[in-house]
């Protein structure tokens, strides 16, 4: 945990998808600072047609490697949520030849009682992640 969903245009080769993801994972390692294994990924691939990502004024340009990244967590920090939009664009960039203006990012943030990672617990409600959330 956290969630992170990857909305893209289709056209990537597996080995650019896994880079993708393993950029990611690392900038949110660094973030966050969750544990190496903690680690829930899901693609989306869509057609060039189903996807409109536009800039709300701003001028940004995009090409189509532009994807939207969607992190569902527990609360995070504005320095946390910062510092993943900066070590993301860093990694993608680095790794993938991304232009920071094609990574579009938005959390959602919701509670321990939102999770529950298998075995039909909340785990993080029962004390076997984290500290146990407040009754």
């Amino acid at each position: 945990m956290p969630l992170l969903r990857f909305d893209l245009i289709e056209g990537r080769t597996e080995a650019e998808i896994e880079t993708l993801l393993d950029a990611a994972h690392r900038a949110m390692l660094e973030a966050f600072g969750v544990p190496e294994r903690d680690r829930y990924q899901i693609v989306q691939e869509h057609k060039p047609s189903r996807v409109r990502i536009e800039d709300t004024g701003l001028g940004i340009q995009r090409t189509e490697k532009v994807i939207i990244v969607s992190v569902t967590t527990r609360p995070r920090s504005v320095e946390q949520k910062q510092a993943f939009y900066r070590l993301l664009c860093e990694a993608l960039e680095k790794d993938c030849g991304m232009a920071a203006s094609d990574v579009m990012v938005n959390f959602v943030t919701n509670s321990d009682a939102d999770w529950s990672f298998g075995d039909g617990e909340a785990q993080f409600l029962i004390g076997k992640l984290g500290a146990k959330a407040p009754q």
